[in-house]
């Protein structure tokens, strides 16, 4: 996850890959990256969550098994989604975002 978490520079809601996805685990992982995994086994992550001001408890509590909106940054020029997200939102409530 680190890796691909260096070369994302500044992404944008334009170039982003969005998917809705139901969150069917949240835990800490490596650097204090949240991982989410959805119902089908895919795994995603906010890069370096924990030390943004995310909680896992309060993650645990709006979005567990509840449907949210993924913007998933793009590497590689463009051409690879990776599965770092940009963005969280639940209905119209932005959970998370690196957007300006």
């Amino acid at each position: 996850m680190g890796l691909l978490a260096s070369v994302i520079d500044n992404p944008k809601a334009d170039t982003s890959t969005i998917k809705t996805k139901t969150i069917t685990r949240i835990a800490e992982g490596s650097s204090y990256d949240i991982v989410f995994n959805d119902a089908q086994g895919d795994r995603y992550y906010i890069n370096r969550g924990l030390e943004r001001g995310l909680n896992l408890d309060s993650l645990n509590t709006k979005i567990l098994n509840k449907k949210v909106t993924l913007h998933l940054a793009k590497v590689l020029g463009g051409f690879v989604t990776s599965e770092h997200i940009s963005q969280m939102t639940i209905e119209n409530d932005i959970i998370y975002t690196e957007f300006n």
